[in-house]
């Protein structure tokens, strides 16, 4: 007998619940949120990671006493926090830093942008079988969303888990960190596409005109029966059994499309975000091509919060540009191709989500794989660095949160003169994703099983206790 979706409990949660097996958790082991007395959780969260690694000292970890080398040419504003001022780059942030938790003293030692990012976006350590973990695959640890995918769903038509716009690639391969890993692929995010470009649609979002709900349908029944008949025991086809079913549940709902429909947003709203006039899109960020894609993608991650998305992930890059990797003119990318597009959107983000509320249940943290070097010219990758440029350094650099779940105006840890190491109260990627879950009301020692049923924590760092609201 055909199972058909109900309001209250869709054909994916069925498919999840399979998934809940001795492997995995089981439906009494579902994380329900909880918080310390007084503190108000978050609901939802967004997390901006500005992949390639930006410069902390160029943007919101100013050294004015530092010799012109480090502190680089930018000029400094004060901001609407009397203790946290921003470089010229951020005029339209600098409204918000007010808003801001800021943890200033993140440290490790990953140089690689791949396994760093990874460790960003995960908090487990990339080494494993002392290898980097540099390539995407189904034995990585997951990532915050897919993670509160599986311990928080929220059984409604949208996706727990969403990522904007693209996957990043890197070196041959999807940087890790991006999908669930061993929690399987019905916990990988919904990939959204660019939304900036013309006629945009979410990928095989719209169906056939000539095909009828209905027949849709029936040609999901049967594909389902012709897989139960000859039956594949493959990750991927089980991956493809949960893309089609998933496809399904969205085209199948009005809500869904509504919100991926971007043009329901007035025009003045629209162009407040940034709307690309026609760019040249085989242009990196890096040879100044900018961001032509960030304003309408920060637009539909307000869009998709606002529809119930428990976790979004927007890239500020674009799939094959690590867009804050700023090797070679770093300091006119920054001024030209980077700094205005990211200020702008993310300010008209943070404006539109304060005005709407959303900010009182919605945790918003930026951040990247690591930072880059104090000193310009200095070099410490395999790229190297021109006289202009600035080479990685995971060794010193902050992350930015606001909304709910954190402690508005907090500041925490700081760098040395020079930006180079912490000077006090070092925390690692581990103790970020620790504070993200504990601002979402998850436990870091809450236990998650792999496909071998073996258990893991969900972070093995711990929560800033001081950034917490």
């Amino acid at each position: 007998m055909a199972f058909f979706p109900t309001p209250e409990f869709t054909r994916r949660d069925w498919l999840r619940l399979g998934a809940l097996s001795p492997l995995g958790l089981t439906t009494a082991h579902l994380a329900a949120a909880t918080a310390p007395p007084g503190r108000k959780i978050a609901e939802r969260c967004l997390l901006i990671f500005m992949d390639g690694g930006p410069s902390h000292i160029d943007l919101w970890d100013v050294k004015p006493k530092a010799p012109a080398n480090i502190r680089g040419e930018f000029g400094i504003i004060q901001t609407s926090h009397p203790e946290l001022p921003f470089t010229e780059l951020l005029p339209g942030l600098s409204r918000h830093a007010h808003r801001f938790a800021v943890v200033r003293s993140v440290t490790h030692a990953i140089n690689d942008h791949n396994a760093g990012s990874y460790y960003a976006l995960t908090g487990r350590y990339p080494i494993e079988s002392g290898q980097l973990v540099v390539n995407s695959g189904p034995e990585n640890f997951p990532p915050v969303g897919a993670v509160l995918a599986k311990l928080r769903p929220s059984h409604g038509a949208m996706p727990d888990f969403l990522h904007i716009a693209e996957k990043q690639f890197n070196n041959g391969s999807d940087l890790p960190g991006q999908t669930a890993g061993f929690l399987g692929a019905a916990y990988d995010p919904f990939v959204t596409g660019d939304p900036s470009l013309p006629g945009y649609s979410p990928p095989g979002f719209a169906p056939l005109a000539q095909s009828s709900q209905a027949r849709l349908q029936q040609r999901h029944d049967l594909m389902q029966r012709i897989g139960t008949a000859h039956p594949v025991d493959t990750l991927a086809a089980e991956r493809m059994t949960l893309f089609q079913q998933q496809a399904v549940d969205l085209l199948a709902s009005p809500t869904v499309r509504t919100a991926f429909d971007l043009s329901r947003e007035p025009a003045s709203l629209r162009e407040k975000y940034g709307v690309d006039p026609g760019s040249d899109r085989s242009i990196e960020a890096r040879k100044f091509g900018g961001l032509p894609h960030l304003g309408q993608s920060a637009l539909l991650a307000r869009r998709m919060l606002e529809a119930g998305v428990k976790l979004v992930t927007m890239m500020t890059g674009r799939r094959i540009d690590q867009a804050w990797d700023t090797h070679r003119d770093h300091f006119k990318l920054m001024r030209r191709a980077l700094g205005p597009p990211f200020d702008r959107a993310v300010s008209a983000l943070l404006d539109d989500l304060a005005d709407r509320g959303l900010l009182d249940d919605t945790l918003v943290v930026i951040m990247g794989e690591f930072g880059r070097t104090p000193k310009v010219g200095m070099v410490t990758s395999g790229a190297g660095a021109t006289a202009d440029g600035r080479d990685h350094w995971p060794y010193c650099y902050s992350v930015l949160m606001a909304g709910a779940g954190v402690q508005a105006g907090a500041l925490y840890g700081a760098s040395d003169r020079d930006g180079g190491y912490p000077l006090r109260d070092a925390v690692s990627p581990a103790d970020i994703t620790a504070t993200i879950y504990a601002a979402l009301g998850i436990e870091p020692n809450t236990e998650i099983h792999d496909r071998q049923g073996r258990p893991y924590v969900v972070s093995s760092g711990k929560p800033i206790e001081a950034v917490l609201a």
